[in-house]
This record gives C-alpha cells, structure tokens and sequence, in this order.
C-alpha cells in the first residue's frame, strides 16, 4: 500500500499553536530589547529611546565589575570551545572514519551523554568531583567544566561534516602516494573546516551564556557575565541590565547564524 503524505499546517489548530509558542519564547526577549533604550529608570515607564543604559555598561558605578566578569567570560569561551573542538575533531575522525572498532557505539553515547542528561546534573556531579580530589575552585574550575560540556556541541557539526565528506578523497591522495597523515592533514581537514569553524563558534557562545555549571563550580568572588547578570538581579531589575543581556543575545543570534551558515556551506565541489 503507498505511504500516505500528511502536511502538518493543514491540522486544525496548527498556526495557531505555532504563533502561541513563539510568542512565548520570543516576546521576553522583545520587551528586554526595546525597555534597553529607555530613558526612564523605571522599567515599566517608558520616556523615550536613549542609548544612557548602554553608556551606563561600559562607564557607569557598575562598569569594572561588569567589564572584569565579561572578560572572564570571554577568556574562558576562547579556551574552552579551542580545547572542546580539537578533542571533538579527533573523536569525531575515529568515531566516522575509524570503522566499526571496539566500544565504538559506547565512545558515541559517552560523547552525547552532556545533551542527554539535564544541565542541573552535570552541575551537581561536577561540583562533587571537584569536591572529591580537593580541587580548589575558581576560573580553573570553571574551565574544565565548560570544556567537557562543549565537547558534544562542538562534536555534532564536525561529525556531521564529516559524514558527508566521501572517503574516496582520501582514497584518491593515498593512491598519489600520500601517508594517512598528509590524506588527512591536506584533504580531509581543509574540506572539514566550515564543520570545525561551526563547531567552535557553537562551543563558543554555549560557554559564554553557561550560567547553571558556572554557579556551581565557580569559587568565592569568580564571576563571569551570566553569575553577574543573575547577581545584579537578586538586588532589582534595573535598566543596565537589561543593556547587558541585549548586547549578550545579539552577540549569541550573530554567532549562532554565523555557525549556520558556516555549516550550510559546501566546498567540496
């Protein structure tokens, strides 16, 4: 019997379903945006757009708490999607290209196993390992932590990559007399590139926004921007804030289409 197609936007209830969710999700994030350029210091009036909260980031009363917390951030991200994506390269060149060898689905699950399990979790387990070998916490901490928890970020677009790279051009370079080493270093890894470039700059943006890991594995007076943001919140929302996380969320949409469109492209034509 023919497989019968179903269009999905023909079920009763489907836009409006659709439109429900996104205004859900997305009209927070409006109203933060647009309440960032007002003049008022009331977070409910509204006296007209002014860049003054903004201005307030970078020279206000709060200004070198906010700059020593993101450059934290910023410093950790870097290190941390560097470290994740070359472990998630060479895992992803055994995982794909290494055949079906020993432990193979296990080294797969293992890898998969931080988008598995609840953040919370991970937090927890981490802090207890720290705990355990009587590891003094701080950004070193806080480093380790994010690295094994962007491992599996950076995997997916790599591996993905790879996957639809065709073994024959390393087959073809080998036949030229190439050792494994130069197939891989002068064919495989140039046409993996945009999977690394993706991979890195989503283990970037996952580590800069972390706030779960990082407030539990973080030391005494160590912080990043998110452990900042949530700290200047418990004291009241106030208009600088909402600066900050309009500045962090622009700077995540551009990363993350970046990687996008990084990933979406093909040159191995």
């Amino acid at each position: 019997m023919a497989s019968r197609s179903y269009d999905i936007k023909s079920y009763t209830g489907f836009k409006f379903i659709t439109l429900a969710c996104l205004v859900i999700l997305y009209a927070p994030l409006v109203v933060v945006t647009i309440y960032s350029f007002n003049a008022s210091k009331s977070i409910t009036v509204w006296e007209g757009l002014s860049l003054r909260w903004y201005v307030d980031v970078f020279v206000g009363p709060e200004s070198e708490k906010f700059k020593l917390a993101a450059m934290n951030s910023f410093v950790i991200a870097i290190i941390a999607a560097t470290v994740s994506t070359t472990i998630a390269t060479l895992a992803a060149t055994a995982v794909v290209r290494g055949g079906n060898f020993r432990l193979r689905t296990a080294s797969l699950g293992l890898i998969s196993l931080p988008l598995m399990v609840p953040e919370i979790v991970t937090a927890v387990a981490t802090l207890i390992f720290f705990n355990a070998i009587g590891f003094d916490r701080g950004l070193m901490t806080i480093l380790m932590a994010h690295i094994a928890f962007c491992i599996p970020f950076a995997y997916l677009p790599i591996s993905a990559r790879m996957q639809g790279i065709e073994d024959t051009y390393e087959q073809a370079a080998m036949d030229l007399y190439a050792t494994k080493r130069q197939a891989f270093t002068r064919i495989l890894l140039p046409l993996m590139m945009p999977g690394i470039i993706s991979g890195f700059l989503l283990a970037f943006i996952v580590s800069l926004d972390d706030f779960i890991i990082t407030n539990f594995v973080k030391g005494a007076g160590v912080e990043t921007l998110p452990t900042a943001i949530f700290g200047a919140v418990k004291q009241g929302i106030k208009p600088n804030i909402m600066a900050i996380s309009t500045m962090l969320l622009g700077l995540s949409v551009i990363m993350v289409t970046i990687s996008y469109f990084i990933s979406k492209s093909d040159n191995t034509k």
